[in-house]
């Protein structure tokens, strides 16, 4: 009964129903700008898009100044920790960049330790010392930089360990130093594994909301909030998102085109590891200073005020924490689940029938996860408002009562959003497992007859347990971590840890925004972790 072509049809529906969001952002290109769009070209659009540009050239360089140097050291060069440090490394992973802005706020504003520290030290007042303003584009850049690094730690780590000993080697008897070889051959090598990363970590910086905010930066991700709540226009917002997506678009293009130009070779044989470069004295001592620095910063230093905040001076915990985490875990459980789902229906609709029209909707529907979830939460408003409005419509042409936004004003609309984002993170953890399964267990299971539905149920799901368990863990603590969609499209009178964080800080509460935002933190460890896990297991000795 259930075909083949039956799932793929199907596959099509659901990755359709998934692309909808960018379909309504895009349509908003095509529509000529009203009275506030032009207000918005004449005075703030400038600011805008220069604030955007800087952010996006700022955190580019910060975390290739933190990242490649790091990676580099940890993966050809032998000094004390080195070990430690090449997993350690990855911790600031798990520190939304929101929150590592509020903690360092916290500790580096006019009333926070430091500068008090230092009146009580010098004797000076307000105005008679300088120092630097956190609150600013430049913390941002910082902040960011130090939560985003590990995306090209992680990628030109890879590239560093993969690399053929052999090149190297030739290098150096051409008369390089290892230093030149990593000059002239290790980091050309590296190159497009170090542009992925830089883009990914360029994605996450458009889609931040929390910190641009609470630092006072206007961006295209605040103007968007700002046009929909402050002005009330969603035609405006959505032209907004539209030109944000345009740069997401850019940034993917730029990933895609590096793989492309991707044409390095190393023989099987070659890829045994090198001796490392061993360092002592005073290069050991600036290499663990050089590895331990973004870690100490990135983490290590945030997560302890936090810690010391939630336990000593925040206030006790009582039942409307319960209430928030309650809220929190079951909607990232519930997101987690259809995500997963989902992701398993096309990947065995791909497997089932690997056809182009398949594989073009199944890229479209993981498209989601390099968008901003501010773009996915307008694209995800507009259409379900407008099935809302319909709704209304026909209950009072036929005399009853109004039935409310069911779905834009419910949890229906952060579900589709989280899944449309997300989809992508369970999409990359599913594919890898079903393609472990051979094949010929699919034809076993059509020579005894099952449809292709018995066949997934019954060996391709249980084959693939760890798999599907990774998909819900990572997708879990993503949807945790959410902020922007969930401030747009969460139901009245609803709050999650992170907005709870959010509102705290805004409110210049930090002490009490500890709370939810370690639990945060320590909850986004899992996939970290299980990171350094898989890492470890495919790391040849």
């Amino acid at each position: 009964m259930f075909r083949s072509h039956g799932l793929s049809i199907f596959a099509v529906l659901i990755a359709a129903f998934i692309s909808l969001p960018v379909i309504v952002i895009v349509s908003y290109l095509m529509q000529a700008n009203g009275e506030l769009w032009q207000h918005l070209l004449d005075t703030v659009l400038n600011d805008y898009l220069i604030n955007s540009l800087l952010l996006l050239l700022g955190v580019g360089m910060g975390v290739l100044i933190l990242g490649v140097p790091t990676a580099w050291l940890t993966s050809m060069c032998s000094f004390p920790g080195r070990r430690w440090l090449s997993w350690a490394l990855l911790l600031p992973l798990a520190m939304p960049a929101y929150i590592i802005a509020y903690t360092y706020a916290g500790l580096l504003d006019f009333a926070g330790p430091v500068q008090s520290w230092i009146r009580d030290l010098t004797g000076l007042s307000y105005g008679d010392y300088w120092f630097f303003e956190i609150r600013s584009l430049g913390g941002a850049i910082i902040m960011m930089s130090l939560v985003l690094y590990p995306y090209v730690y992680l990628m030109a780590r890879a590239a560093f360990l993969e690399q053929s000993v052999s090149s190297i080697e030739v290098g150096c008897s051409l008369g390089y130093s290892r230093w030149q070889a990593l000059w002239k051959l290790a980091l050309p090598m590296a190159r497009p594994a170090i542009i992925a990363g830089l883009s990914l970590a360029l994605m996450e910086t458009l889609a931040d909301y929390g910190t641009v905010q609470y630092y006072g930066v206007s961006t295209f991700t605040t103007g968007i909030f700002r046009t929909f709540y402050g002005y009330g226009d969603t035609a405006a917002a959505a032209q907004l998102a539209a030109s944000l997506l345009a740069f997401v678009i850019l940034l993917v293009l730029l990933e895609r085109y590096s793989r492309r130009r991707a044409r390095y070779h190393s023989a099987a044989e070659s890829r045994a590891r090198a001796d490392l470069i061993p360092l002592s004295g005073s290069k050991a001592i600036m290499a663990c200073v050089i590895c331990l620095s973004p870690l100490m910063f990135g983490f290590i230093i945030p997560a302890t005020q936090l810690l010391f905040w939630a336990v000593f001076e925040a206030e006790p915990l009582g039942w409307d924490f319960v209430g928030l985490a309650w809220n929190s875990f079951s909607l990232a459980f519930l997101a987690a689940i259809i995500a997963v789902t989902l992701a398993i229906i096309l990947s065995y609709a791909k497997r089932t029938k690997p056809i182009k029209p398949v594989r073009t909707v199944l890229a479209m529907a993981g498209f989601g996860y390099a968008l901003p979830g501010t773009i996915i939460a307008i694209g995800v408003l507009i259409p379900l408002a407008w099935l809302d409005h319909r709704l209304i419509d026909i209950f009072g042409s036929l005399g009853w009562d109004s039935p409310g936004l069911l779905l834009s004003g419910s949890l229906v609309a952060l579900l589709f959003a989280y899944t449309v984002r997300f989809l992508a993170v369970a999409l990359g953890s599913v594919q890898s497992g079903l393609e472990k399964i051979k094949p010929s267990l699919d034809h076993v299971g059509r020579s005894m007859g099952h449809s292709p539905l018995d066949i997934l149920r019954k060996i391709h799901v249980p084959l693939m347990r760890s798999s599907i368990l990774t998909a819900v863990l990572i997708v879990f603590v993503d949807v945790l971590k959410e902020l922007p969609a969930t401030l747009i499209l969460r139901p009245f009178n609803f709050n999650t840890m992170a907005v709870r964080a959010y509102e705290l800080a805004s409110d210049e509460r930090l002490v009490d925004a500890a709370p939810a935002s370690i639990m945060i933190v320590l909850v986004g460890l899992i996939p970290v972790l299980m990171l350094h896990a898989s890492i470890a297991r495919r790391r040849p000795h």
